[in-house]
């Protein structure tokens, strides 16, 4: 209880430190922008205006107090925490002037001409400043005659057949921004149809709104831009593609026959933008060319050469990744990872990845120890195997993929190998959308060296028999994938949804009659062991906002179900759903939590609890402390349940709580470490954890491990 109070204390002591006591007399923290149109119009929002106003205003942040700690010395303890927190933003009053004036560009900009914004900065006690923007919108012109002045020829006819997609009309109001976009769309439209080297910069547009009411818009094409005059015009033509070449770094060895496959770029084909920007995808898709460069060199007037330039890149790279965790019961896990790949192993942009995995668990106290090796080996195709390159025009090929792993389990109770080989597609959507297919998956699993204590144990539980038992599983699979972001340490808000799903057995279930079947009379067998048939799906959506330039909070939600029928009772052991462990429900180690209210099972030395449904909820606070190191406090809900449990879903839902420290190595790698509390265990008798439970036996986890966990 003492220890209790004392925690609570240091909260509320925490939480009362001022976050401007570094502040001088008359200086003060900007903590809030607020901005109010007094004339709302659905084209100007509140949210655009914000962005135009000088001096950003600053979230609240945990980090504030710690520079506050500081009495501005900038010596000892003083440099520390500045060094170490986040410094107010004191407010500038300079400033505000200049956003309103900025404010008022934008607005005419946008065609609300002559609005009023005023500025008003309040303040408390405490020395949080408020400025709050008071916006009316100025008078919106509509086009009542718009006049087209542009070259004439075939020029007029490519432009005069765009005109129905056009974004400015007649009876539209008057605006900059749309006339900028208006530019932008339709010189690239034209650029398509071959007018190479034409640009937006050609574009003139003459509003005259001199007589009473009316508005005329004059939208003119030059054959000179803005920054040119009358004198240096230069007629506009249409372009073919003349001479194309390719050149390459002479030291990589490298099938060119691949490179002319991926090329569209065609001698004598008409010149087309999206042509020349779709090449450059494919050849980026290779991921073996650390630049590429197309230059266009116009030949004659209506004649453009190409040249494709390619610099070489590193073709082989080695990755090491490890996890690591412990908890108070003194179990202890290491899961090193080695990867090696080459990326043109055979000299066509073939991929060869290899890769050895290990998990070493084992106690402190005892001599209980589980053992896993694992090796794979992955070979990626730059195009879809069985089909020629010409079938696909897209700016990205699928790839094909084969794999083929092996893996070795040694655990106290029994001893089991997994040897599986997969085949499929994988290929991109513009740049978020991710698709992986695999029409064939396949593995056989073997168990063997059964204790005879889990032999009996087995035998007793018929659905956990099923389980664990050696059986083959044949089947397909894929992944959809999107995201917003693919950087492997985003800096900007973004989000992703992810959809695993397997099916397994259906191809096989259709020659049941020529299969034999089991002793028991209840499964059919292939290659002597039983074959598995059930079908799986899971899924995952995360949100991360940033609210400051590291600052973010992350949000995930996982769901996921499996269903065994024919010829299985219950899912294979490697296909249940599992909770705990460095990405998931951290207050526990990797399948130490679940199913429902259930306690450990005691023949298992190492944990082993599983279920064919989970469902799991995590939210975390990301900020920077100092250098390379961050900071961060999550919080979790989740556990997994077995179909038929009469259970309460709800006072079986586990909570954990934690936090961790991260290195960020330039924004290239992330090495993390997390201590995750127990806050709600439902296999417990009383459920809720005390602080003081948490760092008692079986009352926390502490986890390593590299990136994010979600």
């Amino acid at each position: 209880m003492k220890r209790s109070v004392l925690i609570i204390s240091a909260l509320l002591a925490l939480t009362s430190c001022s976050t401007t006591r570094i502040l001088q007399d008359g200086q003060y923290r900007l903590a809030r922008n607020e901005v109010r149109i007094t004339n709302p119009d659905e084209d100007c929002l509140e949210s655009d205006v914000s962005f135009y106003i000088k001096q950003s205003a600053q979230g609240w942040s945990p980090m504030l107090w710690v520079y506050n700690w500081s009495k501005g010395s900038g010596k000892g303890f003083d440099k520390l925490w500045e060094k170490i927190g986040t410094a107010p933003v004191v407010y500038n009053p300079a400033l505000l002037p200049e956003s309103v004036e900025n404010i008022r560009k934008h607005l005419d900009y946008l065609g609300f001409y002559n609005s009023d914004v005023d500025a008003e900065m309040t303040s408390n006690k405490e020395k949080i400043a408020t400025v709050r923007y008071t916006v009316t919108l100025g008078k919106r012109y509509r086009i009542d005659s718009l006049i087209y002045d542009v070259p004439e020829g075939e020029f007029r006819e490519d432009f005069e057949a765009d005109i129905p997609a056009s974004l400015v009309h007649k009876g539209d109001f008057l605006s900059e921004s749309k006339l900028e976009k208006e530019s932008d769309r339709n010189s690239a439209v034209l650029r398509e149809k071959g007018f190479y080297g034409f640009n937006k910069n050609q574009y003139f547009f003459v509003a005259d709104t001199l007589a009473p009411g009316f508005t005329t818009l004059t939208y003119s094409i030059r054959e000179y831009t803005r920054s040119q005059n009358e004198s240096q015009s230069t007629p506009i033509h249409k372009y073919r593609f003349g001479n194309v070449s390719i050149t390459r770094s002479k030291d990589l060895k490298f099938n060119d026959s691949v490179l002319r496959k991926l090329n569209l770029i065609k001698p004598g084909a008409p010149y087309s933008e999206s042509i020349v920007n779709t090449t450059y995808r494919r050849l980026s898709s290779l991921k073996l060319f650390n630049g590429i460069s197309i230059q266009m060199t116009p030949k004659d007037s209506s004649t453009v050469d190409c040249n494709i330039s390619l610099s070489d890149s590193k073709r082989q790279g080695v990755k090491a990744d490890l996890e690591m965790s412990t908890n108070s019961t003194g179990l202890i896990g290491i899961s090193p990872q080695l990867t090696w790949n080459h990326k043109n192993i055979f000299h066509g942009g073939e991929m060869l990845s290899l890769g050895f995995t290990g998990n070493f668990q084992f106690s402190a106290k005892d001599d209980v120890h589980s053992t896993e090796f694992g090796a794979n080996a992955a070979l990626t195709l730059p195009q879809f195997l069985g089909l020629p390159y010409r079938m696909f025009h897209g700016p990205v090929i699928p790839q094909t993929e084969i794999k083929a792993s092996f893996n070795y389990q040694n655990r106290p109770e029994y001893t089991r190998n997994i040897a599986s080989i997969t085949y499929g597609y994988t290929w991109q959507s513009g740049t978020d959308m991710f698709f992986q297919i695999n029409p064939l998956k396949t593995s056989f699993v073997k168990l063997y060296n059964l204790t005879e204590d889990f032999a009996w144990v087995l035998a007793e539980h018929p659905w956990l028999r099923d389980s664990y038992r050696s059986h083959i599983d044949i089947g397909a699979g894929g992944v959809l994938y999107h995201t917003t972001n693919s950087a492997i340490v985003p800096t900007s808000s973004y989000h992703y949804e992810r959809v695993n799903f397997d099916i397994s057995g259906n191809l096989v279930s259709a020659f049941n009659r020529l299969l034999p079947v089991s002793e028991e009379g209840n499964t059919h067998l292939l290659f002597g062991v039983p074959y598995t048939q059930y079908v799986r799906l899971e899924a995952a959506l995360g949100r991360t906002f940033f609210i400051g330039e590291k600052t973010s909070i992350a949000l995930r939600a996982t769901a996921g179900a499996g269903h065994a029928y024919g010829n299985s009772t219950t899912l294979p052991f490697e296909k249940q759903f599992y909770c705990g462990g460095a990405n998931s429900m951290r207050g526990w180690q990797a399948r130490a939590l679940g199913p429902g209210a259930s306690e450990l099972i005691k023949y298992f030395a190492i944990p082993s609890q599983t279920g064919d449904w989970k469902m799991e909820f995590d939210a975390e606070f990301r900020f920077p402390i100092v250098s390379i190191l961050e900071g961060a406090i999550f919080a979790e809900t989740g556990n997994v349940w077995n179909y038929g449990s009469k259970e309460n879903i709800l006072t079986t839902i586990a909570a954990d709580c934690g936090f961790g420290l991260r290195f960020n190595i330039k924004s290239a790698m992330l090495l993390r470490l997390d201590a995750g509390l127990k806050i709600y265990d439902p296999s417990r008798t009383e459920s809720w954890l005390s602080p003081e439970e948490w760092f008692k036996k079986d009352g926390f986890a502490i986890h390593l491990g590299v990136g994010y966990p979600f």
